[in-house]
């Protein structure tokens, strides 16, 4: 049974047209498959690249998993909204407070027209995104920099780009996945109706000084 939040969009390429589906729901999922090229290339890794991720990703409360995918069901792209890790210090600002942009992906066959931009707005078009502060983690490591000899300042510029046009600011922290590399990213994005308590907590949490 589809989300009552649900969005479906025709979204068209030069290749042809996409159908783009939020808040996808696991036997939606099911029925889809990953398309040829939505896999490793040289030293990139795509984050998410099993059915089987996507489903558990859907099946959690308040969760928008977006897809791009044909008409005959070939998954081209995502984006997963979702609640933290049980071991990510973001739980500590508070219960279902933080939801982290844990992935966006789009098929390198797919890419430049647009979708992901696309693909992150229908992420973050969510019910509870005035109660809910977003994040994302940009982790250098795990980039495509092949595609078009990117380096990793260049990626993170475009991440920068992207995610700012959605109202997401950089942040500073001291989370030491995050400190490894100086092309590391934190960025964030806190809804209006975020009290201020928890708003000095996020900037606590971000420090570890709240232990």
């Amino acid at each position: 049974m589809p989300h009552p939040n649900q969005k479906i969009i025709p979204f068209t390429t030069k290749r042809g047209t996409l159908i783009l589906r939020s808040f996808c729901q696991p036997d939606e999922i099911a029925k889809m498959t990953f398309c040829a090229d939505f896999h490793a290339y040289a030293q990139y890794n795509p984050i998410i690249s099993q059915i089987e991720s996507l489903i558990k990703a859907a099946s959690q409360p308040d969760a928008n998993v977006t897809l791009a995918h044909t008409p005959d069901g070939l998954i081209v792209g995502l984006s997963l909204l979702v609640y933290p890790d049980p071991d990510e210090r973001w739980l500590r600002v508070g219960l279902e407070i933080m939801m982290e942009l844990a992935a966006i992906e789009v098929s390198k066959s797919w890419r430049a027209g647009g979708l992901a931009k696309k693909l992150l707005s229908l992420a973050v078009d969510h019910p509870l995104e005035k109660e809910r502060i977003f994040y994302m983690v940009g982790y250098s490591w795990t980039w495509d920099l092949d595609d078009k000899q990117k380096s990793a300042t260049d990626y993170r510029n475009l991440l920068i780009r992207l995610f700012t046009g959605e109202g997401f600011a950089i942040f500073q922290t001291n989370e030491p996945n995050v400190m490894l590399r100086p092309e590391n990213l934190f960025m964030a994005r806190t809804g209006d109706c975020v009290p201020e308590e928890t708003r000095k907590q996020f900037k606590m949490v971000r420090f570890n000084l709240d232990i």
